[in-house]
């Protein structure tokens, strides 16, 4: 420990938990290893039919070894049974492994126990594996914040801070708490939100969100958002609740378990009392009990019941670790069945930062026109409002808006002073009936016009640039087989959809929508028999989210609404991780059904040649262990994949 990690502290009793934690790995694999040095050392004196190990030693050398890796287990069955549950791993176990030190065959006994062990520890080496993704995203929230109090310094736990409170970050530091920046600048690393690890540099005024790290000077940050409902505390909810909701194929196996498991437990009781009804004087007990118990042995679901829900564990951690977090591994199993991605343009495809690139009045003071327009769009929080709004720097305080009204899908309607203003699309217009120049449906760019006392009066055009990967995202999304059609849904004008769709590639570009003509769009290619997978990033792209077979939200700066609503959040908001997120799922569903076939069908293999006398407890041992071993394994491999 370092002189610097003072005892009591914070680094102190992680440095003591880390030292009992390896302690623990330690101690579980020392056991398992000494009796499997100690069972080959027994198995060798029998082979080579050494003369004192025989009879009682050699009984108690494997029962000492039987009970030192397998106490716990017959523990746990005798508390089972005393509960009245029989039929379970532990039970089946320890009968199995009993009975055989009853017929004699002791090292086998020990064998199946100890191999059952090393597969519960390795399936716990595996989860924890699996947990680590998420762990790390779980250690990006902060237990302590700076608030400044009479301009003074106090640390305080972030659920104490109030909104409106002005915290202090400083250098190497993490946000706490979403809010705006006070200080003049600030250069953050947003890896954690977005992905991305290029720093991001921020102004006085712009959106700080909590789990954003401070890089250069110190900060003050005016908090805008409670700690329990901060961006960061949503999303990071969103990760402890997924590995509770179960796949169909999970909660199917789950089932199939309890039924299978009784079935064959009574199974091999028959095949110990049944043949002494058929044979007579022939028949020998101890045989026959040995092949109830490869039965018993066998008849393990371990293999199922371990490698399933481990599966889809390390599907949900390979994920996050992806910066794609699952709502549940029922998402993980209904994405692989999508065979249409519709997505909404700005925000998903594009940057959404809009800037305004030209200004052009019809009898109009073009600078008044740009301040009224500007007054007017300070009363929404759409992106190109904000754009207009940055652009005019309106200081002229005798400007005043009121009786505003934003009508969703058209535009702004209001009065600034003594002028009545409409701020839109040409839909607007028509909506008021103001007449206007054809012209303005041919212009390919995104435009906002404006009508100045019910008279046409200009327009302002703006520019939104498309995402670094979104080519990159259509063409992955296109490589995946299942996938039939790429579909992009949008409120802005049909030649801006349709310029963007050709650069893309996109195979449907569907422009002039309102959020309610989406939801309509969606229905219908549901009715064609498509298995949707909607993405969206803005609150009205929620309804839609909901009524996908998939919805998906960009969450790394979208809307509280759409990532709540969503079953799968891509953490950086890069459109590239929607095919990503598909590969996963795609992935993560193979190698479930690989590990499925095989342990049905070396089990059903090796019960019906135990059943005939043709395979001993060794087999059955492989048959069990072995295969749960060889399933923990493959399903292990999804932590190492690469979907690049």
């Amino acid at each position: 420990m370092s002189e610097d990690c003072k005892e009591g502290s914070a680094c102190a009793v992680d440095y003591t938990k880390e030292s009992r934690i390896i302690d623990k790995v330690k101690y579980e694999y020392i056991l398992p290893t000494l009796v499997l040095l100690f069972l080959i050392i027994g198995i060798g004196l029998h082979f080579y039919n050494v003369s004192f190990f025989k009879g009682l030693i050699a009984l108690v050398w494997y029962a000492i070894l039987y009970f030192i890796i397998g106490h716990k287990t017959v523990i746990k069955a005798i508390k089972l049974l005393m509960s009245g549950d029989f039929y379970n791993e532990f039970v089946l176990m320890s009968v199995a492994t009993i009975g055989a030190f009853a017929i004699g065959a002791y090292a086998e006994g020990v064998a199946v126990m100890l191999f059952y062990e090393v597969g519960e520890l390795l399936q716990e080496a595996a989860v924890n594996k699996a947990k680590s993704s998420i762990e790390a995203l779980l250690k990006v929230q902060v237990d302590v914040v700076t608030i400044l109090e009479k301009g003074k310094p106090v640390v305080k736990h972030p659920n104490k801070v109030k909104v409106g409170q002005i915290i202090q970050v400083k250098p190497g530091e993490k946000v706490a708490l979403d809010g705006v920046l006070v200080s003049e600048l600030g250069t953050l690393n947003t890896a954690a939100l977005t992905g991305e690890s290029v720093p991001d540099n921020k102004k006085k005024g712009e959106t700080i969100l909590a789990g954003m790290i401070n890089i250069n000077t110190p900060i003050e940050i005016k908090v805008t958002t409670k700690y329990a409902d901060t961006k960061l505390s949503k999303i990071l909810k969103l990760v402890q609740d997924a590995t509770g909701r179960k796949a169909k194929t999970q909660l199917l196996v789950s089932r199939l378990a309890k039924v299978y498991t009784p079935i064959v437990f009574w199974l091999a009781i028959a095949l110990v009392i049944i043949p002494y009804f058929f044979l007579g004087d022939a028949y020998l007990f101890q045989m026959w009990f040995q092949r109830a118990l490869i039965f018993l042995v066998i008849s393990c679901p371990c293999a199922l019941v371990i490698s399933i829900p481990l599966g889809y564990f390390g599907g949900i951690g390979a994920a996050s670790h992806n910066g794609i977090l699952f709502k549940g591994s029922n998402f993980l199993e209904l994405l692989t069945k999508v065979d249409t991605v519709v997505m909404d343009k700005t925000g998903t495809l594009t940057k959404g930062v809009f800037e305004v690139q030209s200004v052009v009045s019809e009898n109009f003071d073009k600078e008044l026109l740009v301040n009224l327009t500007a007054v007017l769009e300070a009363n929404s929080t759409h992106p190109i409002a904000d754009a207009i709004v940055k652009y005019a720097n309106v200081t002229d305080n005798r400007f005043e808006s009121y009786n505003v009204e934003e009508i969703s899908g058209y535009g702004l309607k209001g009065e600034v002073n003594n002028y009545k203003i409409l701020a839109g699309n040409t839909k607007l217009l028509d909506k008021f009936k103001v007449p206007y120049s054809e012209k303005l449906k041919e212009i390919t760019e995104t435009i906002v016009i404006i009508a100045i006392n019910e008279v046409y009066a200009g327009y302002i055009t703006i520019a939104d640039t498309l995402k670094d990967d979104a080519k990159n995202a259509i063409l992955a999304l296109h490589s995946i087989k299942r996938i039939s059609k790429v579909v992009m849904l949008s409120g802005d004008k049909q030649l801006v959809v349709d310029k963007i769709a050709k650069q893309l590639g996109i195979d449907e570009a569907i422009g002039g929508l309102l959020p309610e003509d989406k939801i309509n769009e969606v229905e219908k290619l549901k009715k064609e028999g498509r298995t949707i997978a909607f993405i969206g990033d803005g609150i009205n792209d929620a309804p839609v989210i909901t009524i996908a077979d998939v919805g998906m939200a960009m969450g790394g700066l979208g809307s509280d609404a759409a990532i709540e609503t969503a079953d799968v959040v891509i953490q950086t908001d890069q459109p590239s991780r929607i095919a990503t997120a598909i590969k996963i799922s795609n992935s993560t569903t193979k190698i479930i059904w690989q590990n499925i076939i095989l342990a049905l069908g070396v089990k059903i293999l090796v019960l019906i040649l135990g059943a005939f006398g043709m395979a001993t407890l060794w087999e059955a041992v492989i048959a069990d262990v072995g295969v749960a071993l060889l399933a923990i394994l493959n399903a292990v491999r999804l932590q190492r994949m690469k979907w690049s």
